[in-house]
């Protein structure tokens, strides 16, 4: 690597970095996702009348990262499906069931990376296998680092946050209740903060 960096490769490599390059990588630094400031939202068309909204509450997660190695990526999330939340607690009870989340047969959904690549100085697109009701798809998030860094409230403590938005295809999963009457894609948005360990 040249010892002279131009600015915006630099910005690429700090981007890289901070989505967690390297598990493997002899000086790999590991996150936490922050639970409390961590949300991963969805809309989904409802009759065509409207969008209903809501969110996960439950989400767990590691981040592995080399400065030195932005290529090499390790992400990975578990989300608690009983933690559906959408504002209307008779829904919810029906997204719990086998109609949809079917939380007692399958109590987590899992995301894990596989890729990462860099678009700008601050954007990337990562692709990683998400599992939900027992399926294993690919699924490729557009990121962004929103910022990293020492908290401005507590300066011992470093902090990377991100968004990210991707769609999936619910009948992909084997979730195909009232298709197309509610519809079948499935937009989602996340955001995360994590803190270094």
């Amino acid at each position: 690597m040249k010892k002279s960096l131009t600015a915006k490769t630099l910005a690429a490599f700090t981007f890289s970095a901070a989505l967690l390059a390297g598990s493997q990588a002899a000086f790999a630094e590991s996150y936490t996702i922050d639970a409390t400031h961590a949300h991963a939202a969805f809309r989904v068309n409802h009759l065509g009348f409207s969008h209903t909204l809501g969110q996960f509450k439950d989400i767990t997660g590691t981040l592995e990262f080399d400065a030195e190695n932005p290529t090499a990526s390790a992400v990975s999330v578990t989300i608690a499906t009983a933690s559906v939340d959408s504002a209307n607690e008779a829904r919810d009870e029906h997204l719990r069931k086998a109609d949809f989340l079917n939380v007692e047969a399958h109590p987590t959904m899992t995301f894990t990376s596989t890729n990462i690549e860099v678009t700008g100085e601050k954007t990337g697109k990562m692709t990683g296998d998400l599992t939900l009701l027992g399926v294993t798809k690919p699924v490729t998030l557009d990121v962004t680092l929103n910022q990293a860094g020492p908290h401005p409230f507590d300066p011992a403590k470093i902090v990377a946050g991100f968004s990210a938005t991707t769609s999936i295809n619910r009948s992909d999963y084997g979730m195909t209740y009232a298709v197309p009457a509610i519809g079948e894609t499935v937009e989602i948005m996340i955001e995360v903060e994590a803190l270094k360990n």
